[in-house]
């Protein structure tokens, strides 16, 4: 049995509203735009720079007990990742990442991040030798870098125009697809869908990194697939009644494609969430901005996307077939 989450006969309007949700849209993007321009973005090593330490990581300390030791002496959040060995007998690995850390008294940057960097290695060795007699030491830095900021400036460009392209690419692609209405409409949801997740990040402080661009990246083609979905549907509606409104007919293809939507977003959610809740504090940013970007995804493929092609018109062709008997909408 097909399992539908919405009523096969369900004739919700919701181009109806479509001025609340614009004004909804409007407001919640001039508010990204203010929070993006006041508090900006907490930006990660990978675009603000800082240093990272590569050690040899022992079977008895864990990543918590590295964040836990190190933390302490840093302004800001550390950052350790644990990788395993790729040989038989390799050691496993223990990265650790932290942004440029402020000067004190008459200290100048570099000299601030030196200070840092023996501080936190004192800590390390201490912590792994920690129980081992006098003279003894396991303690050993594999590497150790600091990432600059001409560097992480080039990154985050990279970033920024990685996203650019991807919009860009999404707009060709639905122009061949489709008509270039519906690529206006969708160009129109992804760059809503895009602005309302740095804007969110700018409110909350979670740390924007290479990892919140990929997840970014996702969002775009996570809502892209929604919208395509829907407009599919427009289009084969709108050839099959071309003497009904075009409100309706959008309204008709979003009620047909709901219960998917839902189905899709709700599995999507659920397994996003588990990952936010027991993922660990690497994974929390990546998985909070697709927690929310597959929210606001579903939302703008219905009111940001078909509500731009509703009020742009589409082509419907020239021989009409038959209306809709009995379609109402629901406000």
């Amino acid at each position: 049995m097909l399992l539908r989450l919405w009523p096969e006969k369900t004739a919700v309007s919701f181009m109806s509203l479509r001025f609340i949700a614009l004004i909804i849209s409007v407001t919640a993007l001039l508010a990204s735009a203010a929070l993006l321009g006041t508090r900006g973005l907490n930006l990660g090593i990978d675009f603000a720079g800082g240093a990272v330490i590569e050690i040899t990581e022992p079977d008895d300390v864990s990543a918590d007990d590295i964040r836990n030791a190190v933390q302490p002496l840093i302004v800001g959040e550390v950052q350790v990742n644990s990788a395993r060995g790729t040989g038989p007998n390799a050691p496993d690995i223990a990265v650790i990442r932290f942004k440029p850390q402020p000067p004190v008294g008459d200290e100048t940057p570099d000299e601030a991040q030196n200070r840092a960097g023996d501080e936190v290695n004192a800590a390390l060795k201490a912590l792994v030798d920690e129980g081992l007699p006098e003279g003894e030491s396991r303690f050993e830095i594999r590497s150790e870098a600091s990432v600059g900021p001409k560097v992480s400036g080039e990154l985050f460009r990279s970033g920024i125009i990685a996203l650019t392209v991807a919009l860009a690419l999404m707009m060709v692609y639905i122009s061949f697809r489709f008509q270039w209405q519906y690529a206006l409409g969708a160009v129109a949801a992804l760059f809503h869908d895009v602005i309302l997740t740095m804007g969110m990040f700018a409110l909350t402080g979670f740390e924007f990194n290479l990892a919140t661009i990929a997840a970014l990246l996702t969002i775009v083609g996570y809502s892209m697939n929604d919208t395509v979905i829907v407009f599919d549907r427009v289009r084969e509606e709108a050839r099959k009644y071309k003497k009904l409104e075009l409100s309706k007919v959008v309204d008709l293809a979003i009620n047909a494609t709901m219960s998917r939507t839902l189905l899709t977003s709700g599995t999507t959610l659920l397994a996003l969430l588990s990952i936010f809740l027991f993922g660990g504090p690497v994974l929390r940013g990546m998985s909070f901005a697709l927690i929310f970007g597959v929210v606001v995804g579903t939302y703008s493929s219905i009111f940001v996307a078909s509500a731009v092609v509703l009020l742009l018109g589409i082509d419907r062709g020239d021989k009409p077939k038959r209306e809709v008997e009995g379609f109402q909408g629901v406000s």
